[in-house]
């Protein structure tokens, strides 16, 4: 015989809830940011554009090895250029980017260019700051030699 499973009353109406109604959703505000920081990291292998607001916060960001180049080819002045393109047209359009300070780190070829293609993208550059890192006495000398 099977068994049926009987409910009481009180069984029956906790199972009998109203339907929960969702929260309307809200719109996602757009946020803009007409003035923001555009680092560029430049090494002999590659080249990186990072798009961030005045506190930091990263609102786009490329590189020579996002924008397709791939060995030696992303160490070139036309890699960095083509990535600083692809990042800063990201900012531009996501967030109405117009000004914006310019942070170099690196001695790679793409310096340059990447600060020239950011005033050709028609972004207004308040100040150009070289942040490169400079060695303090240097790395540890070879020990001496014994003859």
């Amino acid at each position: 015989m099977a068994e049926e499973e009987v409910k009481t009353p009180v069984e029956q109406e906790v199972t009998q809830e109203a339907p929960v109604e969702a929260a309307p959703k809200r719109k996602k505000s757009k946020r803009t940011v007409s003035h923001g920081h555009i680092h560029v990291l430049a090494t002999f292998n590659n080249t990186i554009i990072t798009v961030t607001d005045d506190k930091g916060n990263s609102l786009a960001s490329s590189s020579a090895g996002a924008s397709g180049f791939r060995g030696s080819k992303k160490g070139t002045a036309y890699a960095a250029q083509v990535a600083a393109e692809k990042a800063i047209g990201v900012a531009k359009q996501t967030y109405g980017l117009t000004k914006a300070d310019v942070f170099v780190k690196g001695v790679g070829l793409g310096r340059d260019a990447a600060v020239r293609t950011v005033i050709n993208q028609k972004v207004a550059v308040d100040s150009i700051k070289d942040i490169t890192g400079v060695p303090h006495g240097g790395v540890r000398p070879r020990k001496a030699k014994r003859n």
